[in-house]
């Protein structure tokens, strides 16, 4: 990894340079210096790679399932081999802690395309129904067609490969626009493609600016777009495509309760906060950033959280001790140093942290930060903040919790802790939520994903995340 430079684009299964040259610096969250140059597709460069796209689809789309999914296999194959690199790679550009890296960087993909190559080995793509009234009907599932790719920054390759992998498993062909921030990742899918064999214009990705992300979104030779980020980037996408009649997945923000009942085993709750409230710095769009604690334990639980969050390790995302790790971006730091100011002007106490360490010089930190005594009206516990920072709101009841759980605008992820099972199911079956967790929370790959109100649209993972991949037709058939 010394020389970390990608100056072209993967298009049409060749390496291209940009028609206008345009290049992007991809610097390293923990040392605030460039880590490689990446090349950034124009408008032209989306229109040649959605024209790639579109040459390439009817003989990608007509293999069997058979030989795509030997296809796909390969092209896990390829991702696992260079899968410590990649992990690596994105701890330097995004910040994550190496140790979650590794797992959802660097094992993540290949494990979600080698899923979707198992679920159409053997499935079958046609089915004869008896009418009703007499006939029979046949039901194909076909590939939607073009997909546009479109991806974010904190979780690049398991994010982009929730789309890839579903969308080439079902017959279509892709173009991938990840962040500009993470660019240099997002090469690994176009070396493992090309070195697994995929056919030219299967795949081809395209690092691009908002403007360029636009015309991909709204381009005529797109079929579906496919897009994790923000609400307000949700929208606008949202907005396109209904005017275009464009199907259209959307995973988008979230500001999830992390529901403490009054029997809830602390010590569990506390041993699995970094992953459920804090993973990746707080950079987690499903993260249970709101604690809400009952008013008989309320003191109990803030000192509980305020001791957990005070021994996180934070320094070098490379070092595996690491449980914090920089930022993203300079403006990604003073964003959420902003809600810190903010929580505070509004008279809410921190408990712990609330500015950058002290013992990093270089790098975008932010202390891991608790505050105390939030009334969920405030903009801390409405506003996605997208960095290590919690708030603790005291709640007098279950039927006031699940109140305050659902008193968002946002509906992606959440959890409850209780010492009963059952009892957690029912309040978790009460709150307003594409997912919750039961004393735990984690994306399982065969169960689906998504968000409810202002938290998206569609579902990934699981067999409901190849659906949206799919048409389907039918054919009916006179009565004999």
């Amino acid at each position: 990894m010394t020389n970390l430079d990608r100056d072209q684009l993967y298009i049409g299964g060749r390496w291209v340079t940009s028609q206008s040259g345009a290049e992007t610096d991809v610097v390293e969250a923990a040392t605030e210096q460039v880590l490689g140059r990446s090349a950034l597709a124009s408008a032209g460069d989306i229109d040649a790679a959605v024209e790639a796209a579109r040459s390439a689809l009817p003989g990608w789309a007509g293999l069997s399932n058979t030989a795509r999914a030997d296809a796909l296999d390969r092209f896990a194959a390829a991702l696992r081999e260079r899968g410590r690199d990649t992990a690596r790679l994105v701890s330097r550009e995004n910040g994550m802690p190496i140790t979650l890296s590794n797992s959802v960087n660097g094992f993540g993909p290949a494990l979600m395309v080698s899923y979707y190559a198992d679920r159409i080995r053997s499935a079958d793509n046609a089915e004869t129904r008896p009418g009703q009234f007499g006939g029979r009907t046949i039901v194909r599932r076909g590939p939607v067609g073009v997909v546009a790719a479109i991806t974010p920054w904190n979780y690049p390759q398991p994010l982009a490969a929730m789309k890839i992998a579903p969308a080439l498993a079902a017959g279509c062909t892709v173009v991938l626009k990840p962040a500009p921030e993470v660019a240099l990742d997002a090469f690994a899918f176009a070396d493992a493609a090309h070195e697994a064999g995929l056919p030219a214009g299967v795949l081809n990705v395209v690092p691009a600016d908002r403007e360029a992300g636009a015309h991909l979104v709204a381009h005529p030779g797109v079929d579906k777009v496919a897009f994790t980020g923000s609400t307000a980037a949700g929208r606008a996408i949202g907005e396109t495509c209904g005017r275009l009649l464009r199907p259209v997945t959307l995973e988008l923000g979230g500001k999830s309760a992390a529901v403490v009942m009054d029997d809830a085993d602390l010590d569990v709750f506390c041993r699995h906060l970094l992953d459920v409230s804090l993973v990746n710095n707080g950079q987690t769009c499903h993260a249970s950033t709101r604690i809400l604690a009952p008013r008989s334990r309320y003191d109990e639980v803030v000192d509980a959280v305020t001791a957990t969050v005070r021994r996180l390790r934070i320094g070098d995302p490379l070092d595996k001790a690491t449980d914090i790790g920089p930022l993203v971006s300079a403006a990604q730091r003073e964003r959420v140093l902003g809600y810190i100011d903010a929580g505070r002007a509004d008279g809410y106490r921190v408990t712990t942290g609330g500015g950058v360490p002290a013992s990093q010089s270089v790098g975008w930190f932010v202390e891991p930060t608790v505050f105390a005594g939030v009334d969920n009206s405030a903009r801390i516990a409405q506003e996605e903040i997208f960095g290590p920072v919690l708030t603790v709101t005291e709640y007098t009841g279950d039927d006031h919790a699940v109140a305050i759980a659902n008193d968002s605008e946002y509906g992606l992820g959440g959890t409850v802790w209780t010492t009963d099972e059952q009892r957690g199911i029912e309040i978790a079956s009460k709150i307003y939520s594409g997912t919750v967790g039961v004393n735990h929370y984690a994306l399982d790959i065969d169960a689906p994903f998504g968000g409810v109100k202002a938290s998206g649209l569609g579902r990934e993972l699981g067999p409901e995340g190849l659906a949206p991949y799919y048409e389907s037709k039918s054919i009916y058939l006179a009565g004999r």
